[in-house]
């Protein structure tokens, strides 16, 4: 019996991923209608507690898809949203150099509480939780200097977001006692996130062509998923400094976003270590808030809320990118026994 409720349970994942795969294929016919003058970039983003520590708890497992258009074409009807925002002050100059590009998203986080083997979780430690999503970014450099990114999410919490079969399915095939608890997950809800943020960069040239800069950055998020304000900065060492501004992260995390700009590259080879704090005041999280219209279980979550991170990032013209890093994040929730550390590795292939 259980070996065919892991048969259904695969096949549920399986038409999750085709979906997902189908929806990308999408994306990659539209980014091209844009009137995109060069090739995009997938990225995928990899964030576990487990890749560095054995542990499988709060903030437990993100995955993402990222797709990055090439710069959108000024005289195409998709350059029309940039110019809106523009207008409005939030990206840019009309003067400044400026590379405008799309960024289409699919991911799925897991968020567990701290003892998986209860069947009946404790009411007071973090409650089960998926959350599924898919959504639309709108990027701009300016002048390799600002980046400005409005990003809308949408998507399903609760048991349409498929964590427990994901997380399961794959605690049998490496062969982990599942985690018990996920009658208990929070129940399904629509959800939304609109993210607005600005990253600045200051740079200093040094010698044989690396440099070091710095990237403080502002945001705010709103929606029945997470509302908070962020603020918060990285420092860089390395080559190649300006076709970035910090490694792919699934929100909320500091940086953030796939963009990468191959023009901006000065010989093949770049390459950087970075280390950065970000602070989060926190007004909504359904994660540990709850169900937005309905009962479910919740806890007391901390209003602020802070990350320490740093990592490396390895890049090969426009073809390929490896980023691996490491966060420490403070508790989040009363009550919470200790703060939550995970790890993140990421590949990025350009078109």
């Amino acid at each position: 019996m259980k070996q065919a409720t892991t048969a259904g349970r695969a096949a549920t994942l399986l038409n999750g991923l085709a979906s997902g795969i189908l929806a990308a294929l999408g994306i990659f016919g539209f980014a091209s209608a844009a009137g995109a003058e060069e090739g995009g970039r997938l990225t995928l983003i990899e964030e576990n507690d487990s890749i560095v520590f054995p542990t499988d708890r709060y903030y437990t497992q993100g995955f993402a898809f990222a797709y990055l258009t090439g710069d959108v074409d000024g005289d195409s009807i998709w350059d029309s949203p940039f110019s809106g925002l523009e207008s409005l002050g939030a990206f840019g100059t009309p003067e400044a150099e400026s590379s405008r590009r799309y960024e289409f998203i699919f991911g799925q986080s897991i968020f567990t509480p701290e003892d998986t083997d209860r069947s009946n979780p404790d009411p007071d430690d973090r409650p089960y939780a998926g959350w599924l999503y898919g959504g639309i970014g709108f990027i701009q450099d300016t002048d390799r200097r600002q980046l400005d990114h409005l990003e809308l999410l949408v998507g399903i919490v609760g048991p349409g977001a498929q964590a427990r079969p994901a997380q399961n399915d794959w605690h049998q095939f490496i062969g982990v006692a599942d985690a018990e608890g996920w009658d208990y997950q929070l129940d399904n809800e629509p959800g939304v996130m609109l993210s607005y943020g600005r990253k600045w960069r200051f740079i200093q040239p040094l010698a044989g062509g690396f440099a070091v800069d710095a990237i403080p950055e502002l945001g705010v998020t709103a929606g029945n998923v997470m509302t908070y304000g962020e603020a918060g900065g990285i420092l860089r060492f390395g080559r190649n400094l300006e076709a970035d501004y910090g490694a792919p992260r699934i929100r909320p995390a500091l940086s953030g976003t796939s963009y990468f700009n191959g023009d901006y590259l000065e010989d093949p080879f770049g390459f950087y270590v970075w280390i950065g704090a970000q602070g989060r005041a926190v007004a909504r999280n359904i994660f540990l808030d709850g169900n937005t219209f309905e009962d479910s279980r919740d806890v007391d979550k901390e209003i602020l809320v802070g990350d320490i991170s740093g990592g490396v990032a390895l890049f090969w013209d426009r073809s390929i990118r490896l980023d691996a890093g490491f966060t420490y994040r403070t508790q989040e929730f009363e009550g919470q026994d200790d703060e939550a550390k995970f790890a993140n590795v990421n590949l990025s292939i350009g078109f």
